[in-house]
């Protein structure tokens, strides 16, 4: 009789566990981002964050009209990129960059970036290999 409790407990923490770590895992999805459309900007950094729960990138781009317009855009965790290589001074304020990645739907701009070449021109790795 002991041990058909300790299952049902078992059972009823894992459920428990479950039910709060699935939420937590849906946080990664894209559904704020159209994936259907990449996004390529030219910029300068203004700020990098290699903070958790997501690396931030600042960075300014000169629109159409020549007018300067304030970006933002996200990466993946800090522990992920530093296997990659990168770390807190990877990327400074005045560096020119190129970064290509899916803008939110709003229009906002936001984005996540899926390419980042760096200011010596090469493709900095955005996850370990």
């Amino acid at each position: 009789m002991r041990n058909r409790k300790l299952g049902i407990l078992l059972w009823a923490a894992i459920l428990l566990a479950l039910s709060i770590a699935l939420p937590l895992y849906a946080h990664h999805g894209t559904a704020a981002f159209n994936t259907k459309n990449t996004v390529t900007l030219k910029g300068t950094i203004t700020e990098f964050l290699y903070t958790n729960p997501h690396v931030q990138v600042y960075f300014e781009v000169k629109n159409e009209k020549g007018e300067m317009e304030k970006w933002q855009a996200e990466l993946t965790a800090p522990n992920k990129l530093t296997r990659a290589g990168w770390n807190k001074r990877t990327l400074k304020p005045g560096d020119s960059v190129t970064i290509s990645g899916y803008q939110v739907e709003s229009g906002d701009h936001t984005m996540w970036i899926r390419k980042l070449i760096g200011p010596d021109g090469n493709e900095l790795p955005l996850f370990e290999e």
